[in-house]
Parts: structure tokens; C-alpha cells; sequence
């Protein structure tokens, strides 16, 4: 999502490139204006309007915080639109800076708060600024057809679900894509209050720089940190309080300081929320994300799930394939990491599930039969149809952890446990390698090496008679005790591969895919928020505690002859901080604050710790 730059340069590049093509210059007329929204702030707007004027036109428009550009009339994008086969279709397409970013005047907000009862004209959010924009489009814009969709991918992804509470009559169809949703449960900043260091540290590095009037482009980042090898590097920054240090933030990003000003769930994390607002949706929606986004898969799901709870009546329907952030808005999108998928994933959605959906509901043109949840399913490279998602036969099986690390459908009996020491000073690395950013490939990547570490305990079930197929959400449920007084739980889920299975074309010398521990989801929780979100709790030390989560929805066979294995650690550096292991506000701590402690996973008949899995009957 917004955190990756790599991502956000390839878009632009995809998107907004200088470079002049004829199928875009030659078949559209481009125009940049600003357009004021009620309140008078001033919005810069570019428009790519047919210069074929047989026929009427739908808006097909992007609200955007990564620049609207490029900017003249005479400085033409690469390409336009979500894929190249809306571009052809010909629409009228609008690129819009947001509030406070780029040419835009006003002030930018970390995902703007929905206001659902606006009393003034100075009471705006990103509903009323899409409202406003799409009706001066319909009055000024000739030729249009009168209806207008929406569409964006991660940050814009947000603004397209912003656009639905509230929305302008003219919206007839909405593709939020990877959207950012609840940055406190799932998204982007936190995952169950654990704060996503990696990303966040880089990217509001570009993001947050300081911008005092409309800008083309942004001058310089808040501060130069090249790491070759971001685990030494955040180790040796030692504490999130030292982020704030005069060669870092240095206090001079806001959005950075309200991530370490609030540390729970508090008022700041629930206006950011918009899924409560996602109810009476009338407008046909096309939710879309990846099993392989390392920053929105939550916001995906839960967006989807926000509006069929709240909406039952509304054309909601669901995408999941086996991308990474965006990647489903790329060309050939056949392979990721070890994966071999058989076909292009990402061609078949922007054809078949995209094009179709803003035809038929802008356009009036042929029809979208798509059932309501269209799904990759990994192991088996399928495609999936539901009616629903999840999958109605989809059932609740507990896996429970068992003596001699064994994962098994009965129930434990005896007293017993696993313990490991947990040290800050050396915590579990998110991945096998050094990298200077994140490694995209983490979520698939071959967990054997951290499964060697004695930090580290791993439960595993025997060889596969049959296939099991999971079709939706995984709860972790562990019964654990800490000598400390807080405590990371990391639960990842794993495919071991058979000891026969072939290696992949051009592997890495020494690697081999036999026995390879594929990781397929993973999830944090930061245990002080065990019982709340809003009221951390200590844990008492030595005393046994539940710590129940859910894990992101998954669509995944495990063939016969593989074993499904899962892996319970304390930290996931530098992906997620480092927790201090003690109760406190984890962006105050002190290097002296970090302690080691002794974590122990209870597996008996009391305490049966588990996983609980969807699997398809």
C-alpha cells in the first residue's frame, strides 16, 4: 500500500509518465484545473476527456495523494485508466491531488475522518470532497453520460471507499482496491496494536516532508538513511523513542508522532476507521486484494465484510488473488517467490472481473455475471466462485499443539508445555537474508530458518492422507505465560512440501524445495491488548493466560503427502518493534527497558492451545 516505494514508483511510472504515447495523446483531450470544494479549499484536477464525442461518457476517477500528474495540458500519461482495456473503452478519466497534497490546496490528514453529520460547509472529509467533485464534473464536463465510478489502489483505495457514505447520486460503481481500512487492528500501522516499524520508518520518511504551498513534487525526504541491512540498522537504533533522534524524524513529521502518541485504540485510530460508516451502500462494489499484500490484505476482507454486514441488500462483490500489493493492476502476474500460478492471475482479473464491472454499470454494456466472491486458491492454482465468502461449507477444526511438537486432531491430556526465551537482543528476523528494505517475498517464503532458532517452537501434523483445503479466517488460540509482564505472539501457518518435491526453475545455489516450509498467513498480537484494544492489561508473570486472535482469511490446499506445520515465536524484527516485554508505552522505553523473558506454550487438557482452521467439507 502507501508504505512500499518501489510499488508507488512503479505505478507512478505505469500511471503518470511524461513519455507521450499516441493511443493517449491521439484519442483524448487533456485538461488541468482546479475545482473548490464547499469549504473553498481548491483542488487540482486533471481530466482526459474522448475526443470522440459520438457517444456519452462515464467519469471513471482516481483521488489520489501520490500527484495527479503529469501536470499540462500539453504533458500526457503513459497510460490512463485501471488497465489498458477501460483506456480503449473510453471514458472520461479524472485524476484529482487530495486536500493537501501535491497541487492541492488545504491540509492533509492521515486518513481524513468520515464526518457523518456534516452542520457547516467546514465540515468536509473525503465524502464531501468526492461529492463536490463529481458534481462540478457533471455540471462543467461535457459529453458526460451522467454517471460516475471510482477506483484506487491502496491509499487511493481508501479514497474510493471514502467516497461511499454519503456519495453523490451519480456514482453508479466503486472498486476500493487494497484499501487502507483500520490502521490500528490490521492495516499498514499497527497489526493488534504491533507497530509495523519497517514500513512505516521508510515511507512517512517520503510521505510526511514538509510542503508549505502546492508543490509539483516534494523536495527532499525528512532525513537520509540508507540501510543495506535493515536488521543491524533498526537493532542499532535500539528504541522507537530514537526515531525522534536529530538524525531521524526530529520530530518534524506529524503524522509520525501521532502514530507514537497513540499507542492504543483510542479516539485517533476509530475516526481512521471507516468501516462503521460502510452501511445502507447502494452502489455496486468491487472490493479487490491480494494473498500476498504485505500492507492492505485486512483492509480487503474487512472492507468487503463491513459492507455485506451492513448492506446485505447491495451488489458487493469480493477479489482475492494471489498478488502482492497492487500487483493486479501489472501485466504478466503468473509466478511470485516459489509460486507458479498457470496462468496470468492479473490479466484475467483487469478482462474478465474489472472491464466488465465499470462497463455494465457505467456503461450499460453486456453484463457482469461474476458471483459474489471470485478467489485464488493457492496450493491447488485455482479459481474459485462462492456465492458468499466465507464459503458457507467452510468448518471450524481445531489443530491442537501436542506433546513431541506434534499437530493433531485430538485434544492433549498430561500437563504439557513448551518454553523458549525470548531476547530483544536478539530477536527472530521476518526473513532469511539481509535486505535494506522489506523483502516483498516474506509472506511465501521457506520458514526453515527460523525454525532451527530455540526461539522458535513448532508443531506439525504427519504426512497428508487427503487433501485439506481452508476457505476463510484462522483464530489462533494459545494459552501461554510470560515472566515478563507483556509479550508478542507470532503464529504463522505453514505448507511443508514432501521431501520429494522438485526444485523451481533457476533456484538459488543450496536451495532446494524439498521440505520447504512455505509460509501461507501470519499474524501478530501484541499481548497487553490480549482482552482490548482500548484498555491494555499486564499479563500477572508465570500465571497462564489466553491470548485468542484472528488471523487474515486464507484459500490455500495442502496437497496430499504434504503436513501442515505452524510456528509460534515473540518477535518478527524488524518487521514489527521490539517489545520490551514489560507493561508500558512500548515508544517511551529506554534501552534498559528490554528484557529477556521466558515464554512458555501450554498444550494440556486445561490449556489446550490451538489453531482453529477453515477447512472446506
Amino acid at each position: 500500500m502507501k508504505k512500499i516505494i518501489t510499488v508507488l514508483s512503479s505505478l507512478i511510472c505505469v500511471f503518470s509518465s511524461t513519455a507521450q504515447t499516441n493511443s493517449v495523446k491521439d484519442n483524448y483531450t487533456k485538461m488541468d484545473t482546479t475545482i473548490t470544494m464547499r469549504d473553498g479549499v481548491k483542488l487540482y484536477t486533471v481530466i482526459y476527456i474522448p475526443k470522440d464525442n459520438t457517444e456519452r461518457y462515464p467519469f471513471l476517477i482516481e483521488r489520489t495523494p501520490y500527484s495527479a500528474g503529469p501536470y499540462g495540458t500539453n504533458n500526457f500519461a503513459r497510460r490512463i485508466g485501471p488497465n489498458e482495456a477501460l483506456m480503449n473503452e473510453k471514458y472520461i478519466f479524472v485524476y484529482q491531488d487530495v486536500r493537501g497534497r501535491y497541487m492541492s490546496e488545504g491540509v492533509n490528514l492521515e486518513v481524513t475522518p468520515y464526518i457523518p453529520n456534516k452542520k457547516t460547509k467546514k465540515d468536509v472529509d473525503e465524502s464531501s470532497d468526492t461529492y463536490d467533485t463529481v458534481d462540478w464534473l457533471l455540471k462543467n464536463i461535457k459529453n458526460n453520460n451522467g454517471r460516475a465510478g471510482l477506483y484506487g489502489i491502496s491509499y487511493p483505495g481508501f479514497y474510493a471507499t471514502a467516497s461511499l457514505p454519503g456519495a453523490h447520486p451519480a456514482i453508479r460503481a466503486v472498486s476500493p482496491q487494497a484499501p487502507v481500512t483500520d490502521e490500528f487492528i490490521g492495516d499498514d500501522a499497527n497489526h493488534n496494536g504491533a507497530f509495523y516499524l519497517l514500513d512505516n520508518f521508510s515511507f512517512m520518511n517520503f510521505f510526511d516532508m514538509e510542503r508549505n504551498r502546492p508543490v509539483q513534487d516534494y523536495a527532499k525526504p525528512l532525513f537520509m538513511a540508507n540501510s543495506k541491512d535493515a536488521y543491524q540498522f533498526y537493532l542499532k537504533m535500539a528504541t522507537i523513542k530514537n526515531t525522534n533522534g536529530a538524525a531521524y524524524y526530529n520530530n518534524k513529521s506529524v503524522i509520525w508522532n501521532e502514530y507514537l502518541q497513540h499507542d492504543t485504540y483510542d479516539a485517533y485510530w476509530k475516526a481512521r476507521n471507516i468501516r462503521p460508516h460502510l452501511k445502507n451502500i447502494t452502489i455496486p462494489t468491487l472490493v479487490v486484494g491480494g494473498w500476498f499484500d504485505a500492507e492492505d490484505l485486512f483492509g480487503a476482507l474487512h472492507t468487503y465484510e463491513a459492507i455485506e454486514k451492513q448492506s446485505p441488500k447491495n451488489n458487493n462483490f469480493l477479489v482475492m488473488g494471489p498478488w502482492t500489493h497492487g500487483a493486479w493492476a501489472g501485466g504478466d502476474w503468473s509466478k511470485f517467490a516459489t509460486h507458479d500460478f498457470g496462468s496470468n492471475t492479473s490479466k484475467f482479473f483487469q478482462d474478465s472481473l474489472q472491464t466488465t464491472f465499470f462497463n455494465f454499470y457505467l456503461k450499460d454494456k453486456g453484463h457482469f455475471n461474476a458471483a459474489e466472491a471470485t478467489v485464488f486458491e493457492t496450493g491447488s492454482n485455482e479459481w474459485k466462485s462462492y456465492p458468499v465468502w466465507p464459503p458457507q461449507n467452510a468448518q471450524p477444526v481445531s489443530y491442537y499443539f501436542n506433546q513431541n511438537h506434534a499437530l493433531t486432531l485430538q485434544q492433549p491430556a498430561g500437563n504439557g508445555y513448551d518454553e523458549y526465551i525470548s531476547d530483544p537482543a536478539k530477536p527472530v528476523p521476518y526473513t532469511n537474508g539481509i535486505y535494506g528494505r522489506r523483502n516483498n517475498e516474506y509472506m511465501a517464503e521457506d520458514q526453515r530458518f527460523a525454525a532451527v532458532r530455540p526461539d522458535v517452537i513448532t508443531f506439525e501434523t504427519p504426512e497428508l492422507t487427503q487433501d485439506v483445503t481452508l476457505s476463510g479466517g484462522i483464530i489462533a488460540d494459545l494459552f501461554v505465560s510470560t515472566t515478563g509482564t507483556d509479550a508478542d505472539f507470532i503464529v504463522k501457518l505453514i505448507d511443508v512440501l514432501p521431501d520429494n518435491e522438485p526444485n523451481i526453475k533457476n533456484a538459488p545455489r543450496g536451495f532446494t524445495m524439498a521440505g520447504m516450509q512455505r509460509l501461507v498467513r501470519a499474524e501478530v498480537m501484541r499481548g497487553k491488548f490480549r482482552n482490548s484494544y482500548e484498555k491494555p492489561e499486564a499479563f500477572v508473570p508465570n500465571q497462564i493466560s489466553e491470548v485468542k486472535f484472528n488471523l487474515n482469511d486464507v484459500a490455500h490446499t495442502f496437497k496430499k503427502g504434504h503436513k501442515i506445520m505452524v510456528q509460534v515465536q515473540s518477535s518478527w524484527f524488524p518487521l514489527i518493534d521490539r517489545n520490551p516485554q514489560q507493561f508500558m508505552r512500548i515508544p517511551d522505553a529506554e534501552e534498559k527497558d528490554f528484557q529477556k523473558a521466558t515464554i512458555s506454550i501450554f498444550h494440556n487438557a486445561a490449556n489446550a492451545s490451538k489453531i482453529i482452521l477453515p477447512v472446506l467439507q
